[in-house]
């Protein structure tokens, strides 16, 4: 198959069994984009959506990806970026580059997930001098898993540390 210039894209419930070249089968429900790799191997590529993986942006006419897609563990190892529908390439990552944006990405995911330690009154506990001045992040991480309550309990504790 030749290389992709450009994707059309399908809005769907359910991922096609067989998935045809140039679209982009977008799964709202699902949190997914998938699509066969653009270099034209015919590789699918599952593209995660979410507030740590990749974001989509559809304009009324044509989809953009945040990041790029790097299809490392692909025989091709392909680099793009889709914007505005085009296929735009990026150079390769070297083998550090890709272990680095990977460490990258748990690094994310940990900050965003993982539940800050609290005592019994709700109050999150500094775990570096950064965290005590506040130098490194203001305001922690909020998990889906905690809710409200704990949006809440990380602004007072915001709203004591600048007290």
């Amino acid at each position: 198959m030749p290389q992709v210039e450009r994707f059309d894209h399908e809005f769907v419930d359910q991922i096609p069994e067989n998935l045809d070249e140039g679209i982009l089968y977008v799964s709202m429900r699902f949190g997914m984009v998938i699509h066969l790799c653009a270099c034209g191997c015919g590789n699918q590529t599952v593209t995660p959506l979410g507030p740590t993986d990749y974001k989509l942006i559809y304009d009324g006419e044509t989809i953009t990806f945040h990041p790029s897609v790097g299809n490392w563990n692909f025989p091709c190892r392909s680099h793009y970026w889709v914007r505005r529908a085009k296929v735009v390439w990026a150079d390769d990552w070297t083998d550090d580059q890709i272990r680095g944006g990977r460490a990258r990405d748990r690094y994310v995911k940990d900050q965003m997930f993982c539940e800050p330690h609290a005592d019994a009154d709700g109050v999150v506990e500094a775990e570096t001098q950064d965290d005590l001045d506040g130098s490194t992040a203001d305001v922690a991480a909020v998990s889906p898993r905690s809710g409200i309550r704990g949006f809440a309990k990380r602004i007072a504790v915001y709203f004591r540390r600048r007290g």
